[in-house]
């Protein structure tokens, strides 16, 4: 525009001739006279009518019914804008993700769903600190929906994730998430910061100073981290790690995934993390996270051995041999009945300890109100009751070795087959279960199903082999037979007496 104004004003106002202002502007006669003829602003005309993008009025009528749907949902199961594309892609649409973007920021503000607020951008240096948060996901985990409990973390300088999936948010699953996410990152950075959940802070002062959880003080004492808790209601303070929360549920959980166990679920999310490091990095646009993190990773102190993370209490044994945790009792051995033992819960075990043994150990269960029995702990308490072999409760659906079964089976058929049962059971705790059950084995094949025939070839597996020695000819030989000679000890015997 002030270029047209300056042409105007040199050959209208000044006089001068449009070639020696084409010469001296080097913009063309044609042009000059445009500018001299339309004292408007000159404007560019399309010749071609302009292509529009392929949301058409169908796609915008279904992604408006998709986007109506998910507003009757819970706001962590709707779908974001990329869900939504993915799902009108299956559809049949073939236009890019951009105009999709961009119709759904329209229905958000129009719903009032969108955010309006600010917030000052943080900057973390290589190896500093790590942010971690929880999250509440469902999943389908053997055909049955579960509500799950998600750790998550984020290094704060290469945006490198981590998330593992629990059944509670208890210490034990704190300490746990902790110990495998560094050893996922393959390091330690100087911070963490979290919130101040009672696992990890027991207390928050007016004076906003934190007394940390002496567990989990032990945790960051042994990886060297200091702990950095969030003022209370502040989570932009770890806004990175609460922007993976929402991405992240609409990435990996929306919709529910469907797996075996926990164990899958976890695997399928180690996997998921790496992917996602293959993304661009917000603030290096020419590198992917994994680049920027394989930088990083140098900067982090190294792992060393992992932190045993387990929550320990004492409890006094049952006279039933159980010790109870988390609504669910798990079975000891029965001479530690009535007695104090020391009881530590991991994440997926059990451990129980008596003098600085390790007693029991049992897979973690997360039912309710169900008692879960190892059979061997309670065999020595056979030995004064047979019959409960019957009708025991740590008995029932025990599966033993198919040769001691079916021994099993042909003695209880007769009278006082219980009691030779029970002792078949002590020998194998006397001995070892591998070798009663080898012997069980020849004694199905050899048909000597009977105790004594049992106990004879576990006598005869446990003796040791002689083996014949080899070149007895270079041995000493005898060169005087010794003779028999009754007066030798009529001799002993006289020199006995006298002694005595």
């Amino acid at each position: 525009m002030e270029t047209a104004m300056k042409i105007r004003g040199w050959i209208l106002g000044d006089g001068r001739s449009i070639r020696a202002v084409a010469r001296e502007t080097g913009i063309s006669r044609t042009t000059i006279k445009k500018y001299l003829k339309d004292p408007e602003q000159p404007q560019y005309r399309e010749r071609h009518p302009r292509v529009g993008h392929k949301l058409n009025a169908q796609f915008e009528a279904r992604l408006r019914e998709l986007f109506n749907h998910d507003l009757q949902l819970r706001r962590r199961d709707r779908r974001t804008a990329k869900k939504l594309y993915e799902a009108l892609v299956a559809e049949g649409y073939t236009g890019s993700y951009s105009p999709v973007q961009r119709f759904v920021s329209e229905l958000k503000k129009a719903a009032g769903t969108g955010t309006c607020d600010a917030f000052i951008p943080l900057h973390f240096a290589a190896g500093d600190a790590l942010q971690f948060d929880w999250s509440e996901e469902y999943v389908v985990l053997g055909g049955v929906e579960h509500k799950v409990h998600v750790a998550h973390f984020r290094l704060c300088h290469s945006r490198k994730p981590f998330v593992v999936a629990y059944m509670n948010e208890k210490q034990e699953m704190v300490l746990d998430a902790f110990v495998r996410a560094l050893a996922f990152f393959g390091g330690v950075p100087r911070r963490v910061i979290i919130d101040n959940p009672k696992t990890m802070v027991t207390y928050v002062s007016r004076s906003k100073d934190r007394i940390f959880h002496p567990r989990f003080l032990a945790l960051m004492n042994h990886y060297v981290i200091e702990p950095v808790a969030c003022t209370p209601a502040s989570g932009w303070e770890k806004g990175q790690v609460e922007n993976q929360v929402q991405f992240l549920r609409g990435e990996l959980f929306c919709p529910k995934p469907a797996f075996d166990d926990l164990e899958a679920l976890n695997a399928w999310l180690r996997l998921r993390c790496e992917e996602l490091a293959n993304r661009g990095h917000p603030d290096q646009q020419d590198r992917i996270i994994a680049d920027v993190f394989a930088d990083e990773k140098v900067e982090l102190r190294p792992l060393g051995r992992p932190f045993d993370g387990y929550v320990e209490k004492t409890v006094r044994v049952r006279s039933t041999c159980l010790v109870q945790y988390d609504s669910n009792r798990y079975s000891v051995p029965s001479e530690h009945a009535g007695h104090h033992v020391s009881f530590r819960a991991y994440a997926d075990r059990i451990v129980v300890v008596a003098n600085n043994e390790v007693i029991a150990e049992h897979a973690r269960h997360f039912t309710r109100n169900i008692s879960y029995f190892e059979p061997w702990h309670y065999v020595p308490l056979l030995d004064r009751k047979p019959g409960a072999l019957r009708d025991g409760a740590p008995f029932v659906g025990w599966e033993l070795p198919r040769a001691m079964e079916q021994i099993k089976d042909h003695y209880m058929r007769e009278k006082g087959g219980d009691r030779e049962f029970v002792d078949l059971l002590l020998l194998a705790l006397e001995h070892g279960i591998d070798v009663v059950e080898t012997a069980c084995d020849l004694a199905v094949e050899q048909h000597t199903l009977r105790l004594p025939a049992i106990i004879n070839l576990i006598n005869q597996l446990l003796e040791p082999v002689l083996h014949p020695l080899a070149n007895t000819n270079v041995y000493p030989q005898l060169t005087l037979r010794p003779e028999a000679d009754c007066k030798r000890y009529e001799a002993l015997y006289a020199a006995g007496k006298v002694a005595a």
